[in-house]
């Protein structure tokens, strides 16, 4: 799984589990009706759903009853803190490493390092601003 697949599904399923109301191992939604629910594989969900619960965001259990549920009430989980969980960043690519001797080559991916650092943090904090609930339309 890319990078980049790994934010969207983890608040896809953090939603879903908000929607479902698992809140406890006896709610707990299996990554397969979770997959179903992004059209994707299950895999990629319990992928996902394992940083989650390394995050303390979700509650996993294995087997044939298995599945995840919310440990914290949608109103509570910041988007921001998903992204951490994922492991997630702004992507807009890194910079070449530039050419040794050439004056631009030298400084630019430095400077630009630094503008996807910040474009980074900029997101990180808005995200930090929008919860799980609000993705539902409840918050």
């Amino acid at each position: 799984m890319s990078d980049s697949q790994r934010f969207p599904v983890a608040a896809h399923a953090l939603a879903y589990l908000a929607h479902m109301r698992a809140y406890a191992p006896e709610q707990a939604v299996s990554s397969a009706a979770l997959a179903a629910s992004m059209a994707t594989n299950p895999v990629v969900v319990r992928r996902v759903t394992a940083m989650l619960a390394r995050a303390g965001l979700i509650g996993t259990r294995t087997g044939a009853s298995g599945g995840a549920w919310l440990l914290r009430p949608p109103q509570e989980i910041r988007l921001g803190e998903v992204l951490k969980a994922v492991h997630g960043f702004a992507h807009l690519g890194c910079p070449p490493p530039g050419a040794e001797g050439c004056p631009v080559g030298q400084r630019i991916p430095r400077q630009v390092s630094r503008a996807i650092a910040a474009a980074d943090q900029a997101a990180s904090e808005r995200l930090d601003g929008i919860t799980v609930a609000e993705l539902l339309g409840e918050g």
